[in-house]
C-alpha cells in the first residue's frame, strides 16, 4: 500500500477509519460491510468488524461497527463520539446512533423509511433532523433502485454515495463488489457496479 503524504508538510497521514452500518434485516448491511471489508484488508489495513441483529431475521434492526486503519486497532467497537461515519440503508435507524457520530463525522443515509415498528415517526422530522449534522449526504436509494432495475441493489447505491469518505481508490472499492458478487454471474455484478456509481454521482450532485 502506498504511504500518503500531505506534500505541504511532509508528515505521514495515518489512514483510520471507524463506520457505522445501520438499517434492518434483508436490507443488504452485511453485504456492504463484507463488502468495505474486503476493500480494507486488499488496501493492506488492519481490519475489525463486529454486527449485532435484531430479533428478527427480516425487518429487526441489523447494525455493523466497522474500524480499519493502518495502524493495530484495539476493539471492534466504536466509541461514543468517535465514528467518522454512518452509513444507513434505514432514515430512523441512522437517527439512532447519532449520539456515536464524531463532530467532523459524515451521515449518509437512505430516505426511505422501513416501517418495521408501530407509531413509526414522521419520515419528514427524521430528515429535518439528518440535515442538521454539517456533513450529511441524503439519497432516495429504493427510487434510484427501482429504475435501474435493480430493487436489489439499495445498499450498493448508499454505499456508491459514500464512497468519497472511504478512503479507497474506486478501483479497490469495485473489485471488492465483483467479489461479493462474482458467484451470481455477470448480470448481478453488472447491476451493483452501476448502482454504485449511481449512488457516487448523486452525492456529488
Amino acid at each position: 500500500m502506498s504511504i500518503p503524504f500531505d506534500l505541504e508538510k511532509s508528515n505521514y497521514i495515518q489512514m483510520k477509519k471507524d463506520i457505522i452500518i445501520s438499517g434492518v434485516g434483508g436490507q443488504g448491511i452485511v453485504s456492504m460491510a463484507a463488502i468495505i471489508g474486503t476493500a480494507a484488508l486488499e488496501s493492506g489495513l488492519n481490519l475489525k468488524q463486529s454486527e449485532v441483529h435484531g430479533m428478527s431475521q427480516r425487518g429487526g434492526d441489523v447494525l455493523s461497527n466497522l474500524r480499519y486503519s493502518d495502524k493495530p486497532i484495539a476493539s471492534d467497537l466504536i466509541p461514543e463520539g468517535k465514528a467518522d461515519m454512518i452509513i444507513s440503508i434505514e432514515p430512523l435507524e441512522a437517527l439512532r446512533h447519532l449520539p456515536r457520530l464524531s463532530m467532523e463525522g459524515w451521515i449518509i443515509t437512505n430516505t426511505n423509511p422501513y416501517n418495521n415498528i408501530e407509531n413509526y415517526p414522521d419520515i419528514e422530522g427524521i430528515i429535518s433532523e439528518v440535515r442538521k449534522i454539517p456533513n450529511h449526504i441524503l439519497v432516495d436509494a429504493d427510487t434510484i433502485a427501482k429504475d435501474l432495475n435493480a430493487r436489489r441493489s439499495t445498499n450498493v447505491i448508499i454505499l456508491g454515495a459514500a464512497s468519497e469518505h472511504l478512503g479507497f481508490e474506486l478501483a479497490v472499492l469495485e473489485n471488492a463488489i465483483i467479489k461479493l458478487f462474482e458467484k451470481k454471474g455477470s448480470k448481478v455484478i453488472d447491476q451493483n457496479i452501476t448502482a454504485f456509481y449511481k449512488g457516487r454521482e448523486l452525492a456529488h450532485s
